[in-house]
């Protein structure tokens, strides 16, 4: 059968790392794993660089059935992230391709990030680093920062992220309520959270709402300009998920005309875009898609993606994280 072809195409680092993690596994002579760095993202550009690979790691890349129609070799696809919408799932499965995500890999990372934003939104924090270097030292010009205690946090879903937040939260002595329609009352109390009866009913309750939601297509825009409206106009929204979540157009109106007071995100809808309005208001703080970020998270994740492969690839097994259960192997 020959030794199984590993392509990394267009990951942001070298291969450093997962060589000695194969060195130290003892199977660096059973694994052939190929840097394709070419700058572009095209299916042709794809196929051509993955057509001899019995695995690929991909980033950013769009793998849809139509590609996996050329690619009679490809037994697995491995994702460095816990979400899995840049593969088409069933048509994997249909292939019989294995597809592997890295559950869990930054779940503390994000979780930390939408807290210290809401603190940041609350104490003004950006704001007023912001303000004093264009010159002004006055604490009292603009709106008026937040005591975080009895204020309230809606966290829209309840996953592995919102369940590290609620003990930080209260521990700030806030109040913290979750539109989980899967989860409990009992099981959202054993977390010190209140269950809301509805999305609407969080949204008008609540003075920060954080997302925290796959991007599907029910999920597509859940927050829109009808859901903006049911905020309070002193509330402010958090979105450590995706940017496709939130329709970014109907957000920029809202900050703009006071629907709501203010919002914090890691991502925006478009992230290939220079264009978005959002960083033409500065009642928003804006990182690049970093809350999964840190020097712990980044080795992890690299780790689980290689792992999943070894395991099909090498040991002949069933990938450990793998995310269409209704696989079986090519």
């Amino acid at each position: 059968m020959g030794t199984p072809k590993i392509v990394y195409y267009n990951i942001s680092d070298d291969l450093e790392y997962e060589r000695s993690l194969l060195d130290k596994w003892g199977i660096s002579d059973r694994v052939d794993l190929v840097e394709r760095k070419t700058g572009r993202g095209d299916d042709e550009d794809f196929v051509a660089a993955a057509g001899d690979a019995d695995g690929v790691v991909v980033e950013y890349y769009q793998i849809t059935g139509a590609v996996m129609d050329r690619l009679p070799k490809l037994r697995v696809v491995g994702l460095q992230s816990i979400g899995t919408n840049m593969v088409d799932k069933p048509a994997a499965t249909a292939h019989g391709i294995a597809v592997t995500n890295a559950p869990g890999f930054c779940v503390q990372e994000v979780a930390a990030t939408a807290v210290g934003m809401i603190i940041d939104l609350a104490r003004k924090i950006t704001y007023y680093d912001r303000d004093v270097r264009r010159g002004n030292w006055e604490p009292l010009d603009g709106p008026m920062p937040h005591r975080l205690a009895g204020m309230t946090v809606g966290l829209v879903f309840f996953g592995g992220i919102p369940r590290l937040m609620a003990p930080m939260l209260r521990a700030l002595g806030m109040n913290v309520v979750a539109f989980a329609p899967t989860k409990t009352e009992e099981f959202l109390a054993g977390y010190g959270v209140a269950k809301a009866d509805s999305l609407d009913d969080l949204l008008a309750r609540s003075d920060f709402v954080s997302i925290h939601t796959p991007l599907i297509e029910e999920t597509r825009h859940l927050i829109g300009e009808r859901e903006l409206g049911l905020m309070k106009p002193t509330a402010f929204l958090v979105n450590t998920a995706r940017g496709a979540v939130v329709d970014e157009r109907a957000l920029v109106a809202a900050l703009r005309d006071g629907t709501i007071a203010g919002a914090a995100v890691d991502v925006i809808e478009d992230e290939d875009s220079e264009q978005s309005k959002l960083k033409e208001l500065d009642n928003v703080v804006i990182n690049p898609h970093a809350a999964f970020l840190s020097e712990e998270s980044f080795y992890q994740a690299r780790a689980m993606a290689l792992e999943g492969m070894v395991d099909l690839l090498v040991d002949g097994k069933a990938p450990r994280y793998l995310v269409n259960k209704g696989w079986q192997p090519r």
